[in-house]
């Protein structure tokens, strides 16, 4: 058994069982994967992908659990890497991060800015997609952080660390009727077509909460994983959009104003999680630290004790988080 094999198969779990994409982003041949993928297979004694004719169709039972395993190992292998380039250059190697529109856009350009600056020879890699799937990529090793305020906790493997609450504002037109309201309602809202986030994104669960908790069903005529396009589509009267409070913008959104909404919907906590058995590099505990001042490395690897959400909560209770 090779790690090459281990890293076949792998791979090509990952390309939705096509070689030849695989074969692509490993800069191989497609036959000497798929030979290789056989040899391993000769050698365990089982299949790990089913097949119609050439073609591989799904991962067999077998295969699922194989496949956990090579995980862990390439996974532990990468570490072994990271450990080794902490001790050759602490201030090379490469950081990736998953994370929302709204986080890359709005919450983590500062952070960037002071990061590269501090550390020019660490090539930094950004993946954008719903907090689902920057768990999925955090879980799997893919990426070394998320930054999400939905699903992270939906991952036992990822050790959650919270870093800043928000809240939402509404924005409309100006001399929209919401704008003569002093103090607005929920009803106020659901009184009007609107436009937001999809539903798993960006806190979007809390404004739902809020809706249920009045028995109220707004008119939701329009979702967006984007802020920027929530907006645009309030410019062109398609309803009032609501967004999160740091995605409104004094002077790009001029043509719009934006209502304070930060009492009618419960605010919401965006935190950063990264797989449990990550080696985190000097690096790595600094972009933490720039992100959210409050996670120092001593209290990163105090969090990184904890194992249950109950004792991690615990560890956070005192913390008083900025608000944005």
């Amino acid at each position: 058994m090779k790690l090459q094999q281990l890293r076949y198969i792998w791979e090509v779990a990952h390309h939705d069982l096509n070689v030849s994409a695989t074969a692509q982003s490993l800069y191989t041949s497609q036959p000497g994967i798929s030979k290789q993928i056989r040899l391993l297979e000769d050698e365990l004694g089982v299949e790990v992908f089913a097949r119609s004719g050439k073609h591989l169709t799904r991962v067999t039972p077998a295969g699922e659990a194989i496949l956990n395993t090579a995980g862990e190992i390439l996974r532990k292998v990468e570490s072994i890497k990271q450990v080794a380039q902490e001790f050759s250059n602490e201030k090379k190697g490469s950081l990736s991060i998953a994370t929302t529109h709204t986080q890359a856009r709005y919450a983590l350009p500062p952070t960037i800015r002071q990061f590269i600056d501090r550390y020019p020879e660490v090539a930094l890699h950004m993946h954008q997609g719903t907090p689902m799937q920057i768990s999925e990529l955090a879980a799997d090793g893919t990426v070394d952080f998320a930054i999400a305020t939905e699903a992270l906790e939906l991952f036992s493997d990822l050790i959650m660390m919270p870093c800043y609450k928000w809240n939402r504002c509404i924005v409309v037109p100006k001399n929209h009727p919401l704008t003569q309201i002093s103090q607005l309602s929920l009803e106020d809202v659901a009184s009007y077509p609107i436009v937001t986030y999809v539903f798993g994104f960006t806190g979007r669960s809390k404004l739902d909460e809020a809706f249920i908790e009045k028995g109220l069903a707004p008119k939701v005529v329009f979702t967006a994983a984007d802020a920027d396009v929530i907006k645009t589509y309030v410019r062109l009267g398609l309803g009032i959009g609501i967004v999160a409070k740091m995605a409104y913008d004094e002077q790009a959104d001029s043509d719009l104003v934006a209502i304070d909404a930060s009492h009618l919907f419960a605010a919401s906590t965006t935190k950063i999680g990264f797989r449990r058995g990550t080696f985190l590099r000097g690096f790595m505990y600094d972009f933490i630290a720039m992100f959210a001042p409050h996670l120092t490395k001593e209290i990163v690897e105090e969090a990184y004790q904890r194992h249950t959400r109950l004792e991690m909560d615990e560890l956070f209770e005192h913390v008083e988080l900025p608000v944005y």
